[in-house]
Formats: C-alpha cells, sequence, structure tokens
C-alpha cells in the first residue's frame, strides 16, 4: 500500500494536485482513496460533486472522504474532556468558556489523521492520498506523534500513581475537586497510542512520502524552502516538489510576459535549491481544473512517462553510526542557517531545535553512558558526535 501526503501553502492548488494524482492512480487500476483533513473542504470542489465524511465513489476505483474532524473529536475526547468540564466547574469557570477551554488548539485535525491509520489497517487500498490542511497545521500533525511518544514513555507510567498518592490529600484539602478515574486515563493513554501508532505509517519511508505543492512565486518557494527543512528534521520522506500554475510559451509575449519571466526565475531557485528532488511542474490551464476530464488531463501533464504512485525519490535525513566507543547523529537539514539551529542532550533524549520547531530524538538504551563531544553544521547537513564517558572523562579521539 501507498500512502502520499500533500502540503504547501494555502491557494497553491494542494486539493487540485491531490486530486489528479488520485485520477491518475484510478485510471491505472489502482483501488484509491483521497482523504481530506483540510476543513476547506476544497476536495468536493474539485472533483465536481459532493463527498461525504465516508468514502465516496466519485470515478471508478477513486473514493473521496471529507474526514468529519468534529465527530473524531467527540469520538476520542469525550471522556477527558468531561473530566475536565467538571474541574472548571469547581473552579466557577463559566460553562460556555470552559468548554472553548477543554479544546486544544489543532486537536480536530490531529484525531482526523486517525482515520489514515483505521484504512491503512483494512487492507482495501492500494493507494491513499491525504490532503493536508496547510503547512502551519500540517507540522503540527507531523510532529504530534513524537510528541505522545515521549509523554507515553516519561509521563503516563507515573502520573496515576501520583494521583492515586495525592488523591486522599488533595480532597481533604478541596472536598469538591474531582479527581480523574481509571475510563479518562485508559481513554488518554488509548489516544496517545494511537497517535504514537501514526509513526509506523508516516515514517515508514518505503510507502509513505510526502508531495509539497508550491507556486513559482518568491513568497511561496522560500514558505516551501523551510517546509521542506522541517520535514526533513521530524525524520519524513518527501519524494516530489509539485510547481503548479506555470505559463507557458504563450504567453511569452503580452500581459502575463512579466509573471512568466518571474516564474522563470523563481524556478532556477527551486531546482537548484531542491535538487536532486524530482520538480514536477502543471501549467495554468485556461479554465478551472474541475471535473474528471480535467482532473485526468492535469495527470496526465504532471506523471507524463513516471508512475503518480512511486516513490520517486529517496534520501535518509537521518543517521545514528556508532563504533570503537563513539558515535554520530546525522541530520539533514536542507536550506536550515546555522544561527537558527540549537541543541541539547537530556539523558537519552537529542533535543533539536530549527527556528521555530524542534524534535526530540531518542537514543537507543546502548548509549545510555555516552555523552556530547561535539557538533558540526556544513552543506545542509547536521552532525552531533557522541563519546562514551570512561570514569568521568570523554577520552580524546584517537582516529
Amino acid at each position: 500500500m501507498r500512502v502520499l501526503l500533500f502540503t504547501g501553502k494555502g491557494g497553491v492548488g494542494k486539493s487540485t494536485i491531490a486530486a489528479g494524482t488520485a485520477a491518475t492512480c484510478a485510471s491505472a487500476g489502482h483501488r484509491t482513496l483521497v482523504l481530506s483533513t483540510d476543513t476547506a473542504h476544497s476536495l468536493a470542489d474539485a472533483f465536481g460533486t459532493p463527498v461525504g465524511a465516508e468514502p465516496t465513489e466519485v470515478a471508478d476505483r477513486l473514493l473521496v472522504q471529507q474526514v468529519d474532524a468534529q465527530l473524531r473529536f467527540q469520538q476520542s475526547w469525550a471522556e477527558i474532556q468531561r473530566y475536565l468540564l467538571s474541574v472548571l466547574d469547581v473552579a466557577g469557570v463559566d460553562p460556555v468558556a470552559a468548554e472553548e477551554l477543554t479544546v486544544i488548539p489543532g486537536a480536530e485535525e490531529v484525531l482526523a489523521l486517525l482515520e489514515l491509520r483505521l484504512h491503512a489497517r483494512s487492507g482495501r487500498w492500494d493507494v491513499i492520498i491525504v490532503d493536508c490542511a496547510p503547512t502551519a497545521e500540517t507540522l503540527r500533525l507531523l510532529s504530534f506523534p513524537d510528541v505522545c511518544t515521549w509523554w507515553l514513555e516519561k509521563v503516563f507510567p507515573f502520573q496515576s500513581r501520583v494521583v492515586a498518592a495525592v488523591g486522599p490529600l488533595a480532597r481533604t484539602l478541596i472536598p469538591d475537586l474531582p479527581l480523574p478515574g481509571e475510563a479518562v486515563f485508559k481513554d488518554v493513554e488509548r489516544l496517545a497510542r494511537n497517535l504514537v501508532a501514526m509513526n509506523d505509517i508516516l515514517r515508514d519511508r518505503r510507502h509513505t512520502t510526502v508531495r509539497l505543492v508550491m507556486n513559482a512565486d518568491r513568497m511561496v518557494v522560500k514558505e516551501a524552502m523551510r517546509t521542506f527543512t522541517y520535514l526533513n528534521l521530524y525524520g519524513y520522506l518527501t519524494d516530489a516538489v509539485v510547481v503548479n500554475r506555470m505559463f507557458g510559451e504563450e504567453a511569452a509575449e503580452g500581459y502575463f510576459a512579466g509573471w512568466r519571466e518571474r516564474q522563470q526565475e523563481h524556478m532556477e531557485l527551486v531546482r537548484s535549491g531542491f535538487s536532486p528532488v524530482p520538480i514536477l511542474t502543471a501549467p495554468y490551464y485556461p479554465r478551472e481544473v474541475v471535473g474528471p476530464e480535467m482532473l485526468d488531463r492535469l495527470g496526465e501533464d504532471l506523471f507524463e512517462g513516471i508512475e503518480a504512485h512511486g516513490v520517486l525519490h529517496e534520501q535518509l535525513s537521518q543517521g545514528l553510526s556508532s563504533e570503537n566507543g563513539r558515535a554520530t547523529l546525522r541530520l539533514v537539514l536542507p536550506f536550515a542557517e546555522r544561527g537558527e539551529i540549537g541543541l541539547k542532550k537530556v539523558g537519552l533524549e537529542v533535543i533539536v531545535r530549527v527556528g521555530a520547531q524542534k524534535r526530540t530524538i531518542m537514543l537507543p538504551p546502548a548509549m545510555a553512558a555516552y555523552d556530547t563531544s561535539g557538533a558540526r553544521f556544513e552543506d545542509g547537513a547536521l552532525e552531533v558526535y557522541f563519546a562514551r564517558v570512561i570514569d568521568g572523562v570523554i577520552p580524546p579521539d584517537k582516529s
């Protein structure tokens, strides 16, 4: 089974590119499902037909689903929310305000992504295409499994014991304060484990890749570069860049000549910056890309001579090697600047920050006696060096 995640700045035609890719996959004989976690509901517009909260057939071997994020939120968060509301009620918070306070920003979109896991486990599909929300929301979605992994390993084993220990004291001090019951803990743990399990799908580089959609505009290209950096930071494979709405040669003269010239300049930046990642282009069509005929045409233009569902590029973004008491963690971070990179090691955790994004990487237990001995950022790659500590001292490198 193949999973393709499409993301990009709002307005670049991300949903249309996802729909065109899906149409091409289905035409090639693959059972294809398109999922949208984008609340803009653009998929229905692209296919020119109503799309429901369950898979809706729009063509032969092609089904589309607009995930009901609110419903998934209620199913996964209901017990936890009831407990939080009871605590806020004791605190005297207005019920309407309390309802708002118990909804975590972005939680609905995160929980909607669990739909991917359900479909991936069903065995019904050859290709699943996910039309993600714009880039900022997508980065939050893709970083969430790491947060849940940390929480399950660091917090959950102790929190229920802490509540049991302090419960009698809390009831004495604040008799009306409700304490979380077993059902709350089970719901929280189940939710976290489901999100952690998404890692198995999202980071399976043999089957899951990201396709980054952009226009040949300077601001859009710059944002795509930052997104590409963060996708590498989080360990996701971007197997293609799609540049949408390119003016053709017929626009070389007249009103759009200046636009076309600027596009060609920005394409040089795209080609030099994203190489060796394949760059696919789609033209600016004379009419809207809506409905089966135009989506088929888009797919043909995008994937001429290549398989739409194939893994178009493979590159390791992270690797850990060790030998003779020394180890190196290597992260490929294209477009990152030295001054925006931060590093911190806490136990077996290596916290890497790039700009506004950060990731916690867990080292193997065998490296418990290792400490950092240095780091280097060069040619878009960060290398962090470790050495085994002997008698409280890192021995000199004899290599």
